[in-house]
């Protein structure tokens, strides 16, 4: 993917944000980021395609949380900290509205994002549990799968208009309750005494 394009689609993700997925045509785009029809369509042949691309880039962007950093001997809560800021700082602009209409509009290219997502986050934190449970900072007796599928499924449910009103909790709020919650969940009592020593230095909102 070359930078020109990267450029297009962080523009496309930032219209999606101010004036919605609905108005995501090509005039649109091509008004509003300043490029000729003809440059749009040298990369993408419709609106849908953009779309799927668009996410496509959005995963990218979430991946490279783990190419930026070095985790090798990182401890598990500090990886969990420092992936978890910069996905509520990167992502935490995303409201249910826009989740609702790539359902609405766009069915089966949001199922596989979504799915691609869910998966390569699964694994993630599958990773991070095993690795707590060596560094001696999570519980022995956990189910790490367990664990993990409801990491995702609270995860999922803050994107969940009936159960959060956007209006009244804003998404870095809910993150961080769920985050707090999660580790407290998992870890043992050295695990617990170094996240509450080290949360000081992270901030969700």
């Amino acid at each position: 993917m070359d930078e020109q394009f990267r450029r297009i689609l962080s523009g496309v993700r930032e219209m999606s944000l101010t004036v919605g997925v609905r108005n995501l045509t090509f005039n649109n785009i091509c008004t509003t980021l300043q490029i000729t029809p003809e440059e749009l369509r040298s990369y993408v042949s419709s609106e849908s395609e953009l779309v799927e691309k668009v996410l496509e880039f959005e995963r990218e962007s979430f991946k490279s949380i783990f190419d930026k950093h070095n985790f090798e001997d990182v401890n598990a809560i500090d990886i969990l900290l420092i992936v978890s800021q910069e996905m509520n700082g990167r992502f935490r602009d995303l409201t249910p509205s826009i989740t609702f209409d790539l359902k609405s509009l766009y069915p089966e290219i949001y199922q596989h994002h979504f799915e691609q997502r869910i998966e390569f986050i699964f694994g993630k934190i599958k990773i991070n549990i095993e690795k707590g449970i060596r560094q001696g900072m999570y519980r022995q007796d956990i189910s790490i799968e367990l664990l993990a599928r409801l990491y995702i499924s609270r995860l999922i449910d803050l994107h969940n208009p009936v159960f959060f009103p956007p209006d009244k909790f804003s998404f870095p709020m809910l993150f961080e309750v769920m985050f707090e919650n999660f580790i407290r969940g998992i870890a043992n009592d050295e695990g617990l005494a170094y996240f509450k020593k080290r949360k000081k230095s992270y901030r969700f909102s």
